[in-house]
């Protein structure tokens, strides 16, 4: 049964309104959530705002490096400190490194760009800190719907955004309800946010209706591959931050590592890789395993324990790919819409902030205005005059230069964020702009060279099955795909014979593999390749959703609460 003969069965759906409905608790969104709160509270006005969150619970699916500016915090919550946020570990010490294959080269301090220091901010547990964002959150009032994904947007009859509903539970894998069934619930609200972080599901699709990217550079994307290890205390050295260009990568491809060493002999230490990346031999798991082995970066490690492991997309095009922000009913915010400062690898503060610029807008049009399912013009506007937007156009030519290689992008940035300011320039006075999206990138694999990595040894590198095991991940086995196909043919007749199947490499958790098929008893030497697809596997990254050359995988949502569980990450 398709989700509308499920409706039409046993439908209507149960419906709830709200004045601000949003949809996904990050940072993002429970800024924005929590600044409502706080306007309202400051004026002894009332107004109702609920956060879906399709993990089990807020931070469960949260992933970043991450080192936060505390500078949003900071505004949010003047008094962060006694209220116990946990921001605990001050960067105490940078590093910026060029790798070849043996050696590194470190960059003096005096020629490290001011958007490379970390001064001033902290390495944290992204989930920690959303976790404690969605306690502040509920102290003030606002409902929180854990385990509730988000699965389709409501359009009213004159095309606005009138809310959203969550997925049906109890479905089967062959799309009828079984005994656990139960429908999925409307929510309503003068406004709706979406706040789902990179290649949001429901927000691809707004931002295609409303065509909120017309006029704008085709967005492009990374993938971040995280581990979190338990070291030697020996070899603790809390609040060092470590970051990595050149090696593995080739000189085309954008790519750098990251290490930082929280409190407790913990360290967080990934790899993230540009999807506009050429070759489709390329698999950014495994570059992010032989990473780890370069001699600049295996001490930091060496003899300690893996304990956690995730992979997440990062909304990377930076300004000049930022969508419209507003369309009739609702907004985007957060890495939904790309706020992201790639070059300054860090987008928390950027969420944060606006979500808070958002949160006013709606304040003055629920509150003071009593308007509904319009657009909110005084968030773009407010964006425009902020120092988010400084920050970002300061970076806005970030990416664009490393597409003429690393070797440019790093002299370039260089100039850009060291020399210019130096000699008085706010921004650079050029603009550079793209105009392939990241799918296009790839070449045939006849064209490209392959890769050949070495096994992991289960000490220091490790496979995709080991470490999707300790991201806590879990599905419901018998339920819709919700990795799903436009046309069951294209992964063999095209993505295989033209590419070679990258979905087999570009996915950090193994959940495409081909695989044979005889086709009988009578020759059981003719075999047929399929793709098969282990959704169970699936840490919602979203990477094959924007890396499929084709664009043939469409990234649903499962039922609420299945996926990753990251614990410490």
């Amino acid at each position: 049964m398709t989700p509308q003969e499920i409706l039409a069965q046993h439908g209507p759906r149960e419906a709830m309104a709200y004045d601000v409905v949003v949809v996904g608790a990050g940072p993002a969104g429970l800024a924005c959530a929590i600044r409502l709160k706080q306007l309202a509270a400051f004026e002894g006005q009332e107004i109702s705002v609920v956060v879906l969150e399709k993990g089990s619970e807020p931070g469960a699916h949260i992933l970043s490096g991450a080192v936060i500016d505390p500078r949003a915090m900071a505004e949010l919550f003047p008094d962060w400190r006694t209220r116990g946020a946990p921001l605990n570990q001050r960067v105490v010490g940078d590093e910026v490194l060029w790798l070849g294959e043996h050696k590194a080269w470190r960059t003096p301090d005096f020629f490290v760009p001011d958007c490379l220091h970390n001064g001033g901010n902290y390495i944290v547990s992204l989930g920690a800190v959303t976790q404690w964002l969605a306690e502040q959150a509920q102290a003030l009032g606002v409902e929180i719907f854990p385990g509730f994904a988000a699965a389709e947007v409501l359009f009213g009859a004159d095309g606005k955004v009138l809310g959203v509903a969550t997925g049906n539970l109890g479905v089967g894998k062959d799309g009828a309800p079984h005994a656990g069934f139960q429908l999925g619930m409307e929510l309503h609200g003068r406004y709706t946010i979406f706040a789902e972080g990179a290649r949001g599901h429901l927000g691809r699709q707004v931002i295609a209706r409303y065509r909120l990217d017309s006029g704008r550079d085709p967005q492009s994307y990374a993938l971040g591959i995280k581990e979190l290890w338990e070291i030697d205390p020996a070899k603790a050295r809390p609040g060092h931050v470590v970051h990595t260009a050149g090696w593995p990568m080739d000189t085309h491809t954008y790519g750098g590592g990251f290490l930082y060493h929280l409190e407790g002999n913990k360290v967080t230490l990934g790899f993230v890789t540009g999807l506009d990346y050429q070759n489709p031999w390329l698999s950014p798991f495994e570059e992010m395993q032989r990473w780890k082995t370069h001699p600049s970066i295996r001490p930091h490690i060496e003899g300690g324990r893996r304990i956690g492991y995730g992979a997440r997309a990062i909304t990377a095009g930076g300004l000049l790919s930022l969508p419209k922000l507003v369309f009739p009913g609702g907004a985007l915010i957060g890495c939904e819409a790309g706020t992201l400062n790639a070059a300054r690898i860090k987008g928390s503060h950027a969420a944060m902030k606006s979500g808070m610029l958002c949160a006013e807008a709606l304040y003055e049009a629920v509150v003071k205005q009593n308007r509904r399912h319009d657009e909110l013009k005084a968030y773009p506007e407010a964006f425009r005059a902020s120092w988010l937007w400084d920050e970002l156009n300061g970076a806005r030519n970030f990416k664009q230069w490393f597409k003429k290689g690393n070797l440019v992008g790093a002299v370039m940035t260089g100039i850009e964020h060291w020399l210019l300011p130096k000699l008085g320039f706010k921004t650079a006075p050029w603009t550079l702009h793209r105009h392939e999206p990241d799918h296009a990138r790839l070449k045939p694999a006849a064209e490209c060279v392959q890769i050949a990595y070495p096994k992991p040894d289960g000490v220091l590198t490790f496979d995709r099955l080991s470490s999707v095991f300790i991201s806590n991940t879990n599905h419901e086995e018998n339920q819709p795909a919700h990795l799903t196909l436009i046309d069951a043919k294209v992964p063999v007749a095209i993505n295989l014979a033209r590419y070679a199947g990258p979905e087999s490499r570009y996915c950090p958790a193994g959940v495409y593999e081909f695989v044979e098929d005889h086709d009988g008893s009578h020759h059981p030497e003719v075999s047929k390749a399929r793709l098969q697809i282990n959704a169970q596997n699936c840490v919602h990254c979203k990477t094959c959703d924007i890396k499929d050359p084709t664009q043939n995988i469409v990234w649903v949502t499962p039922e609420g609460g299945g996926g990753p569980n990251y614990a410490g990450m």
